[in-house]
């Protein structure tokens, strides 16, 4: 799932390019990006052209041609350039395991300067790494929070947000007693399965993986949450009419934005929705079991180099000036996402304009859990997850062994990559 927690429409590529050197010596870098616009009016595209037209005014003799793409075709389309000896210079998508594994990424230390380095918030670098050496560089990142409607809590008498397990269920209990269709939306679909699983077992203080990195899907922390999930919530006819199992995140948004839900966890991008639905909204920590959860999810978007056409230096300085401070907060306040760098962090943190963020912004500096990305296996894995997962809360469902399996399923997946490289 992207950090904008959203697929977008096919959009045109623009500015194509072959990734070569011309012939009168300039350098030709091509950048393969994916879109977090919904229409040709935001397309992200717009965002590059002018990027790169201030860095051609500093760098002339590096060109830079960029094709942008939406989420639902991106990565595809990077995949096959790769296959076909294709590769462009750099690529904006959502993975980088499989290429780093594979040995055809730039380290992270081979292309940008030590201050840029430094300045890249530290769990986010740390969640690049591959065998302990970085080769995903974090674009953009988001988190999650409780949304709650406003109107719906008052008129249901509940005083605050929820901060804890038993205050989830309380409250939508009353929400369910005044009519509320979906007094807690639980996607478990499969558009964003991943991550509604792990926010719950990060509540319950499990995950999807040990301290080590060692998968630990069956924890006895995360059948907990789960086990809870489906006596407390499901049973009690607190999700809504729907199966958990088939209903998308999108689907509950547009829920939210139109009154008919209490509340949900969500990510940035939910905001504008409501906004635009005119729903009168707040936001809150996520519930743990006694309290709010220590942690929340993080996610992060990635962007990579690869060595087939040797622009190491070009790259390099491109890269720099991608994550200078300005061109950060540019393309993070559009999207309303948050930006990867300690100093556009700090700016952010700042500005009055951006204060709808911080909120989201804190628990990416303090507690923020991202994806296993690093392990190749993950991708293997979080499918595995998208098709299972909904079970395990469904009645009559075993948590202990949907869990289970998954976790068989992960460990032999694990095994053949081992096996692999």
């Amino acid at each position: 799932m992207t950090a904008a927690g959203a697929a977008t429409t096919a959009l045109a590529p623009v500015l194509t390019g072959c990734g070569t050197d011309t012939p009168g010596g300039d350098t030709r870098l091509k950048l393969v990006a994916a879109d977090y616009g919904d229409k040709e009016a935001n397309s992200s595209r717009k965002y590059w052209e002018s990027l790169v037209r201030e860095f051609q005014k500093q760098h002339s003799k590096i060109k830079v041609d960029v094709e942008v793409y939406s989420w639902t075709e991106v990565d595809k389309r990077v995949a096959d350039m790769v296959a076909k000896g294709k590769a462009p210079d750099l690529a904006q998508i959502g993975a980088y395991a499989d290429f780093a594994a594979a040995g055809k990424l730039y380290s992270a230390d081979q292309m940008l300067s030590i201050p840029t380095q430094a300045d890249i918030i530290a769990s986010l670098a740390k969640a690049g790494e591959v065998h302990r050496v970085q080769y995903g560089i974090p674009f953009v990142s988001s988190t999650r929070l409780l949304f709650f409607n406003k109107k719906l809590f008052a008129k249901a008498g509940i005083a605050k947000a929820p901060e804890n397990w038993d205050e989830i269920q309380s409250a939508a209990k009353r929400l369910k007693a005044i009519g509320v269709k979906i007094p807690f939306g639980l996607p478990l679909g499969p558009e964003e399965a991943p991550a509604e699983a792990m926010m719950w077992m990060l509540s319950a203080g499990g995950g999807y993986t040990d301290q080590n990195g060692s998968y630990l899907i069956d924890s006895p922390e995360n059948v907990k949450a789960f086990t809870w999930l489906r006596d407390e919530m499901v049973g009690q006819g607190l999700t809504g009419p729907g199966n958990p199992a088939r209903t998308n995140r999108q689907d509950v948004f547009d829920a939210f934005c139109k009154g008919e839900v209490g509340m949900l966890n969500g990510h940035p991008t939910l905001m504008q929705q409501a906004q635009a639905g005119h729903i009168e909204f707040d936001m809150a920590p996520l519930p743990g079991i006694k309290g709010p959860s220590k942690s929340t999810m993080g996610v992060a978007d990635w962007i990579m180099a690869f060595k087939k056409n040797g622009h190491r230096d070009e790259i390099g300085t491109f890269l720099d000036f991608i994550f200078s401070k300005d061109n950060v907060l540019s393309f993070t306040t559009q999207y309303k996402l948050l930006p990867v760098t300690t100093s556009a962090a700090d700016a952010m943190e700042e500005s009055r304009a951006n204060s709808d963020l911080w909120q989201f912004l804190k628990p990416l500096r303090q507690a923020a859990e991202l994806y296993p990305v690093s392990k190749t296996s993950w991708a293997s894995v979080s499918k595995t997850v998208k098709e299972k997962i909904g079970a395990a809360v469904q009645k009559g469902g075993d948590p202990a062994a949907v869990l289970g399996e998954i976790q068989r399923e992960a460990n032999a997946t694990e095994l053949a990559d081992r096996s692999d490289r």
